[in-house]
């Protein structure tokens, strides 16, 4: 559908149908800038983006940092207005388009488009969370400091005390503008966006594998963090409400915190649940240092392998972009989508799974449970309702993280199970585990959309269940 001078990962993710063909004979409106194109008409209009490497391109951009585009947040570096414009005025016949404010695109008489950012770039700096050092500078150093601070110092501090500190902190933690709590659609906006444009680049609607499977909309998935033995000896509880919804669940044990009995993993295995590992210690130190990481991985390995794991979530969420692949399991859940309230604050933004460097990666779409009723101390289920209801409308996964330490609240516990009820006969959502999905996310980006007969069909290991999406 699409000939691209580079490789374009957005399209990857969507998996949208096209080739990457470095030669550009006809030269175009844009000399020099990476582009797509139709692959139909090689004269027609492009969608370009700024490439600052690319020689004869503009030489000066900003310093990456934070900006807005179309009213949405987008992290890199971008060639200001009067740049661009000084420098596209060397090529007659470019303009700039009518925008909302914040950094604009630019329009050329023949229908081509131009980008002053690297819109792949962007991307990559939400889903790696990369933003948090553009946008907060020294300051995201500090706070990481003093995490690692808080984590040393926990064990000596009563629990009652951890959480009164952690509440009070809360008033400082809920003035974060990016990314917003408990919804932050930017992300998914912003890719739509430059989707929407490339469609009126090829002046046809652009064919995507969608992101479920045939017969599904969105995604439900239910996990559990299990932190401590009383957590441990509260499971049967949360396991028998699930069951008589339904549904089906992932739990994460921690091995070196409390002992895990293999006749427990054998049962929950047996019953159609999963298990995952969720640490060893649960101390917070595993991802402080590469060296420390390196060093716990073979345990990590040996217990997923005794306990038949294939997915990972690390204590506290803590995340960082370039140990994850490390892992070498099939998925991690350790990126929440937007939590200002975690130890390690941010988010990935992502209502999807993702991949990093062949990691599938499950972002936690719903608010924690902690979160929500020990630090927030609310009292019912509405925010996990309207979250899950703004999920399904936008075709996304809702995956919650629970924990039975916590679900032992008559509160908590049942506005779980209200949560449950609210979703149970909704038979748009794949109620999937987590190993599920991973699995159908790995062969969907393992298919390619192919036209047969006019019209477009999925190809590869989706091809019996993959739907083909169209974005115009």
């Amino acid at each position: 559908m699409f000939v691209a001078t580079r490789h374009f990962p957005l399209f990857d993710y969507h998996r949208v149908p096209y080739a990457v063909d470095d030669r550009d004979p006809a030269g175009g409106p844009l000399p020099g800038m990476p582009y797509v194109r139709a692959a139909a008409d090689r004269g027609g209009p492009r969608l370009y983006w700024l490439d600052t490497n690319e020689p004869g391109g503009p030489s000066t951009a900003s310093s990456p940092g934070a900006y807005a585009f179309a009213g949405l947040p987008i992290f890199g570096p971008v060639l200001p207005p009067d740049l661009a414009e000084a420098w596209l005025a060397r090529v007659p016949g470019w303009r700039p388009a009518p925008t909302t404010g914040g950094v604009g695109v630019w329009e050329h008489d023949d229908g081509s488009v131009f980008l002053p950012f690297d819109p792949n770039r962007a991307v990559h700096a939400v889903l790696s969370e990369s933003y948090s050092s553009m946008a907060a500078g020294r300051r995201s150093a500090v706070l990481a400091v003093l995490r690692r601070a808080y984590y040393r110092a926990r064990p000596l501090v009563p629990r009652r005390q951890q959480i009164a500190v952690r509440r009070a902190f809360t008033r400082v933690q809920a003035r974060s503008a990016f990314p917003r709590w408990p919804m932050e659609p930017a992300l998914h906006d912003f890719c739509d966006g430059v989707l929407r444009l490339a469609a009126r680049v090829a002046g046809q609607p652009l064919a995507t594998i969608a992101p479920w499977p045939r017969g599904y909309s969105w995604a439900l998935v239910l996990t559990h963090d299990v932190e401590t033995g009383t957590g441990y000896r509260n499971i049967d509880p949360i396991r028998e409400l699930e069951v008589a919804q339904g549904y089906r669940s992932c739990w994460n044990f921690v091995p070196r915190r409390y002992e895990v009995e293999d006749a427990v993993v054998a049962d929950l295995r047996a019953s159609g649940f999963e298990v995952g590992v969720h640490g060893l210690y649960h101390d917070g130190r595993e991802l402080e240092s590469l060296s420390t990481w390196r060093r716990r991985l073979p345990e990590i390995h040996r217990y997923a392998a005794r306990w038949g794991a294939v997915g990972f979530r690390s204590p506290g969420t803590h995340r960082v972009w370039d140990y994850m692949p490390l892992l070498q399991v099939e998925y991690d859940s350790s990126y929440p989508d937007t939590d200002p309230y975690e130890p390690m604050a941010g988010g990935c933004c992502s209502l999807l799974p993702f991949t990093n460097q062949g990691l599938v990666e499950l972002p936690i779409t719903l608010p924690q449970d902690f979160t929500l009723f020990t630090l927030l101390e609310r009292t019912d289920e509405s925010t996990w309702v309207d979250k899950t209801e703004f999920l399904r409308e936008r075709g996304g996964m809702a995956l919650l993280d629970t924990h039975p330490d916590y679900l032992l609240d008559e509160t908590a516990r049942s506005a779980y199970e209200r949560l449950l009820s609210a979703f149970r006969t909704d038979d748009s959502a794949w109620k999937a585990l987590p190993r599920d999905v991973a699995r159908w996310w790995r062969r969907r980006s393992d298919s390619h959309l192919r036209q047969r007969d006019g019209s477009w069909v999925v190809e590869g290991p989706a091809g019996e269940e993959g739907r083909v999406r169209l974005v115009v």
